[in-house]
């Protein structure tokens, strides 16, 4: 079996999507990229430090020291961001956060992490909600313009993920959120067959 990178370690930063919320496995999409590198050979310590109900604001605040804690110097330590759908939830009539705070935090968030580590940014998944996700669809336009501007690779998941039917359904039958199983395997897919991702373990 070949083997790839040593002792690459990987913080997965972002929300309930990042923690893989109502899959029954306890795998989310992070767990099984991560799996499926393993399964080939590359020795890979994963970090799933996505917290539900977060907005871009709450994860500027903490993923720098949580990166810090688990990429200690001198290890081949990368990071992948994953959050925007909680700042689209509207309450009490309007988003949690406007979308220029959305792209404030996410710039200061993603400009500081490229300093320090390779980074990835996975855009926001849909949602069983047509007008959330026109909202959600905007963010991930600019998210990926911003990080164009910034050099870091952006996956936009949210166009694929609504063409699969796995993706709404599970979410609508679970909590109206969160997938199960096959919708989290659908994005993994996705992730998997990245070239910025890939390119990880060349």
């Amino acid at each position: 079996m070949e083997i790839g990178v040593k002792d690459l370690r990987i913080c997965f930063i972002g929300d309930s999507f990042v923690n893989g919320t109502g899959d029954p496995a306890c795998l989310g999409w992070t767990g099984r990229v991560c799996a499926a590198a393993m399964s080939q050979g590359h020795e890979v310590t994963y970090y799933n430090l996505g917290i539900r109900r977060q907005t871009s604001l709450e994860i500027a605040r903490r993923w720098r020291d949580e990166s810090e804690a688990r990429l200690p110097h001198g290890c081949d330590g990368r990071i992948v961001f994953s959050f925007g759908v909680n700042d689209t939830v509207l309450e009490n009539g309007r988003p949690r956060l406007a979308p220029l705070e959305s792209l404030r935090y996410a710039r200061e968030t993603l400009r500081a992490a490229r300093e320090l580590r390779p980074t990835l940014m996975v855009g926001p998944p849909p949602m069983p909600d047509d007008e959330q996700n026109q909202r959600i669809a905007s963010l991930s336009q600019h998210l990926a313009l911003l990080c164009q501007e910034l050099a870091i690779p952006y996956l936009d998941i949210f166009t694929p993920l609504l063409q699969i039917e796995e993706w709404r359904e599970e979410a609508l039958a679970n909590d109206g959120a969160h997938p199960r199983a096959a919708g989290y395997s659908a994005l993994a897919h996705l992730v998997q067959d990245w070239p910025a991702w890939r390119s990880w373990f060349a």
